[in-house]
């Protein structure tokens, strides 16, 4: 078993670009979601008179990417993870897709014109809840992630979400038509056209310097400790 598990955050196999998997666990990248949530939360404190939502919002999900990348460096540099549960750190895609596509579905459906407000918010707040944890899947699906990292990825994220809510009490938002159009061309384009990310590069150079090591921890380097710590100490012969 331990012999044909991935590294850490590595897919098993290499996707086919084209599947549906691999071009839905693209838009849970950092690279694509982190700026559009940016553009998002200015545009939140300044036209849509919301800087209340805007900060709680943006600053608990800079402190849930700030615990994914705590989660990846302890793992990789010292090697601190949970094999009962096979647990390397926490699925950052699952985290920003649901810290971000459930407010950015609130605040574009908002923006149609002719619906019930209220109505429109809640079926948005659906679509990103359902967004989310389709990515969440497509981490399995890939082989990128156990399925402890993407519960706790979308828990964190969804967590991110409701503060912002509760802080929020579901804010009448309606941004101009042209911004879910903007959005959806850019989730619509990135995916396909954006180069891989470097995150996962950064953080592992970042836990090798800090840690000192030559090599990150490895998912079977977890295991094949598990592995060792059950195996049975040789009884020794008693003497006649």
């Amino acid at each position: 078993m331990c012999a044909t598990l991935p590294a850490y955050d590595q897919p098993m196999s290499t996707p086919d670009p084209a599947t549906f998997w691999h071009v839905i666990t693209r838009l849970g990248e950092s690279q694509i979601l982190l700026p559009t949530a940016t553009a998002l939360a200015i545009w939140l404190a300044w036209r849509g008179r919301l800087p209340g939502l805007a900060l709680g919002w943006f600053g608990a999900l800079t402190l849930a990417v700030i615990a994914v990348v705590v989660s990846k460096v302890a793992f990789m540099g010292y090697g601190i993870g949970w094999a009962a549960i096979d647990f390397t750190g926490i699925s950052g895609h699952s985290v920003c897709s649901a810290a971000f596509y459930p407010i950015a579905g609130l605040c574009m459906f908002g923006a149609l014109r002719g619906a019930d407000s209220q109505r429109s918010r809640a079926v948005g707040l659906g679509v990103g809840i359902a967004l989310a944890v389709l990515i969440g899947i497509s981490r399995l699906t890939v082989g990128a992630h156990s399925l402890s990292e993407v519960l706790a990825g979308l828990v964190l994220g969804g967590a991110v979400t409701a503060a912002a809510l509760a802080r929020s009490r579901w804010p009448r938002v309606t941004p101009p038509l042209w911004m879910p159009v903007v959005l959806t061309l850019w989730l619509g384009i990135t995916p396909a056209h954006a180069p891989a990310s470097p995150a996962h590069g950064w953080v592992t150079s970042l836990a090798l310097k800090v840690s000192g090591r030559q090599a990150p921890y490895t998912r079977e380097d977890l295991h094949n400790q598990r592995a060792m710590l059950h195996v049975s100490p040789p009884v020794a012969a008693v003497a006649p």
